[in-house]
């Protein structure tokens, strides 16, 4: 039987980093990448030590996720070296925070490029070989903000609610080709970006989660490999939420 072979975006992250994981454990062969405009080479062989420490071997290719050509040389360069993609778990994104009587054009189009845009960018390259082979698991990373909106945050909450409209769109498109597309919108997650966070204004935040508590980055790994999975076929154009209550819809 074939080994499947995963990509995530953003794979290097906190929440990317336990998909990368849980998908391993699943048999995969997963692939990380990491944002190419960073000069993080030092940053990624810790990565890749720490997690070989732990057992388990990742690659890892740079990619900027708002260029569509260089998404397509990065994507052609992974089949080349590893072979075709089945499953792809778009996880790349980033926030630029700001009420929108102050923000600028670069804040807004600095979260749509690789939060909304990016999904694109890199889904387009490998749609298509999907098509061909019948069979292809996509996973798009989403937020409770992009559901219920965050003071703040017009950009990422357009973006994260964009994304899940491309899932829709996407799942009617190839369900008959054997593919399936998903949406996973995590709540706040335990990861060092939250818990950078200043700790009086994270326990308000943890005070509105009914379950009172963060979420943990393997909680949402395990709904991502289970829709990244074969025996999640009859799941697509879905939304699983996991927020520990904080919105429900």
């Amino acid at each position: 039987m074939k080994t499947s072979i995963a990509l995530i975006t953003g794979g290097t992250g906190g929440i990317g980093t336990a998909i990368c994981q849980q998908l391993s454990k699943a048999g995969m062969k997963v692939v990380a990448t990491c944002y190419s405009k960073d000069d993080n080479s030092d940053k990624i062989n810790d990565w890749l030590g720490e997690q070989q420490k732990s057992g388990y071997d990742f690659s890892v290719f740079p990619i900027n996720v708002e260029d569509f050509d260089a998404c397509a040389k990065t994507i052609s360069a992974i089949e080349e070296a590893i072979g075709p993609i089945d499953v792809l778990v778009n996880n790349a994104g980033i926030t630029r925070d700001g009420q929108l009587k102050n923000m600028s054009s670069e804040q807004w189009q600095a979260v749509m490029r690789t939060d909304l845009d990016g999904i694109f960018n890199v889904t387009r390259q490998i749609i298509n070989g999907m098509i061909e082979r019948h069979y292809g698991r996509i996973v798009n990373i989403s937020s409770v903000n992009g559901q219920k909106g965050q003071f703040g945050q017009t950009n990422y909450s357009a973006a994260k609610a964009g994304v899940h409209g491309f899932t829709m769109a996407l799942a009617q498109e190839v369900a008959k080709k054997g593919i399936t597309v998903n949406t996973v919108s995590p709540g706040y997650v335990g990861t060092e970006l939250v818990m950078a966070i200043a700790e009086d204004i994270r326990n308000k935040i943890i005070a509105q989660i009914p379950v009172g508590r963060l979420g943990e980055p393997h909680e949402i790994a395990r709904v991502a490999a289970f829709l990244a999975s074969p025996d999640s076929g009859y799941i697509t154009g879905s939304d699983l939420s996991i927020n520990g209550g904080l919105h429900m819809c």
